[in-house]
């Protein structure tokens, strides 16, 4: 762990009135872990949706974020 995490933790706990940081990284890790299994989903949702626009819908679709990115530049 590097050194500027560890302070980190430790003023956070402190913040919170505990001693160490193992509550805090605990926590840390079930967030991330919960994360991890919501982006899976998201994932599998947006596979689901391949070939749910024609030929013609892509296309277009295609065309007009093409043109947009143009326009920012």
């Amino acid at each position: 762990m590097k050194p500027e995490h560890r302070s980190a933790l430790l003023a956070l706990a402190s913040r919170r009135g505990q001693k160490g940081f193992s509550t805090v990284l605990s926590e840390a890790i079930e967030n991330f872990l919960q994360g991890e299994v919501e982006r899976e989903k998201r994932r599998k949702a947006l596979l689901s949706l391949g070939g749910s626009l024609s030929k013609k819908d892509g296309d277009e679709l295609r065309r007009t974020a093409k043109q947009l990115r143009e326009s920012w530049r």
